[in-house]
């Protein structure tokens, strides 16, 4: 056998290069992952193997067999024209127009590819001496029928074309379409496939798209994406609108909710009254629509522990009907249990160890319970509010802010833990700000509830204010490094909070 015609045949002047650039297009997305490797990985075993036919083309033509060896060479060639375009195609519109921050839908690559599928065919045709032009008019009344038997497939492929390139729907956006809510997840040639909360995928017609209203979600020109949320709730007619309003704002705004937007602001409004009590809808704005029920949960929360904490109950329509009479002995069990609890609070904390149990109990009686929701803000540094926090569950953390300076961690608080005392005590704007690590619990006294005991028993000042040095004493060294105070610097720091104490409830030395 001639091998030097064999492979003159077989292996045509420009096959060197177009094999060196073939390959390199293969390595290169190769190295890209995901599913392009595969693709890539396939298309250049095709084109391999085309170049290996092209060669046996050539072996066949050195063996005599000249008319089998041209047809072999022309199949193989077509086929490795078009793993060639194939992965041009993929390394230009995956990899180099990304890395030049284009995002080419799929489509166009797609379409891209066939017609350089179709000029290359026709290249070949007129290479081999047939008149393309012939076989197109001969295949003519064929195609018309095949397209009206394949007019929904056609409707649905010319969708796709029209939502890819007017960019009313892209991959990534979240959409309404009649009752399904999900991520467009991929918009293929005949179908676009949306991704939902109940890890379903839904395949949805590229035609009914383009018939049908859906809508996008979060989403407006030249805005960042953020969806408004409603979450509606009731209060009863004794907490009026105009106070109610203004406290959920404020509990929201304040909180650290994940996945709610800071801007623009919360804001709740007043619907409507029916049977009793005011309907309320509290708007805010998420950030990730992945989060949608979670974050409205939390939102909820909010709302019901600042309901709670200003003594208003939720409005909920009742239909049970009460079968034990409460009688006041009942009641009077259950205060009295209320009240142990209270107390058993007060004990554990140093600020209240001299009180009486006479006292202690007028000091519980005044308590209030305050719960708090996670993130939730307790208290806020340089605010002024005269009442004493005791935490009974839950965890809250301690966080200075200085001027210029990035938010400090300073402590995390337990059960059995209080604050605010400087609040109670003298008036003085919080040193720090408080915020919920976890759902907390709390009590709260203010200065009308702990005067009455203060002011039976002046001498207890003296106590307090040794204790309350110790504790701002600590706090400054946890926030500034410093080391613990000394004996002397402690008690002239509690003589300055004992002339605090008299000073702001008014009584003598």
């Amino acid at each position: 056998m001639d091998w030097a015609a064999a492979l003159a045949f077989g292996w045509q002047r420009e096959s060197s290069w177009v094999v060196a650039a073939t390959l390199v297009c293969a390595a290169l997305l190769w190295r890209r992952g995901g599913d392009t490797r595969k693709a890539a990985a396939n298309t250049a075993l095709v084109f391999i193997a085309a170049t290996l036919a092209q060669l046996s083309a050539g072996a066949m033509h050195a063996a005599s067999m000249s008319n089998g060896a041209t047809a072999l060479l022309n199949i193989a060639l077509l086929i490795a024209g078009i793993a060639a375009i194939r992965l041009a195609g993929m390394l230009v519109f995956r990899q180099a127009l990304p890395a030049c921050g284009m995002n080419v839908p799929r489509i166009a690559e797609d379409l891209t590819t066939f017609v350089l599928y179709a000029v290359w065919m026709v290249a070949r045709l007129r290479a081999t001496g047939m008149d393309p032009g012939s076989i197109l008019a001969s295949t003519a009344v064929v195609t018309a029928v095949i397209a009206f038997a394949l007019q929904d497939t056609l409707g649905n492929i010319l969708g796709g074309l029209a939502i890819q390139f007017d960019n009313s729907i892209k991959i990534g956006d979240w959409v309404r379409i009649d009752d399904t809510v999900g991520r467009v997840a991929d918009i293929r040639w005949r179908s676009t496939s949306i991704e939902t909360r109940d890890w379903e995928t839904v395949v949805v017609p590229n035609s009914a798209l383009m018939k049908g209203r859906f809508a996008v979600l979060g989403k407006r020109t030249d805005e960042p994406l953020k969806w408004r949320r409603h979450v509606r709730f009731s209060v009863d007619l004794s907490a009026a609108p105009p106070r109610v309003i203004p406290t959920i704002e404020q509990a929201i705004r304040e909180s650290e909710i994940a996945h709610a937007a800071r801007t623009p602001e919360p804001s709740c409004v007043l619907l409507g009254f029916e049977h009793g009590y005011a309907n309320y809808d509290l708007r805010y704005w998420l950030t990730d629509l992945r989060h949608d029920d979670p974050t409205d949960s939390q939102v909820r929360i909010h709302v019901f522990t600042a309901l709670q904490r200003q003594g208003w109950r939720l409005a909920v329509a009742e239909h049970g009907v009460r079968m034990t009479e409460e009688t006041e002995a009942h009641r009077r069990t259950v205060e009295e249990r209320e009240l142990a609890r209270r107390m058993t609070a007060l004990s554990t904390i140093d600020l209240f160890a001299s009180l009486t149990a006479p006292e202690r109990r007028a000091v519980a009686s005044h308590l209030t319970y305050s719960p708090f929701a996670q993130g939730e803000i307790i208290t806020r540094q340089g605010n002024v509010a005269h009442w004493l926090y005791i935490l009974t569950a839950g965890e809250a953390d301690i966080v200075v802010d200085s001027e210029g300076h990035e938010r400090r961690f300073v402590n995390t608080l337990g059960a059995g833990s209080f604050f605010g005392e400087a609040g109670l005590l003298t008036g003085a704007p919080r040193a720090a700000t408080v915020i919920a690590r976890s759902n907390v619990d709390c009590y709260r006294l203010d200065k009308a509830g702990f005067e009455d005991v203060l002011r039976s028993r002046p001498s207890m000042a003296e106590e307090m204010s040794r204790v309350m040095a110790a504790r701002q004493s600590a706090l400054a060294a946890a926030v500034h490094g410093e080391e613990g105070s000394m004996p002397a610097a402690r008690a002239g720091g509690a003589a300055e909070w004992l002339a605090r104490i008299r000073t702001f409830f008014a009584i003598g030395g």
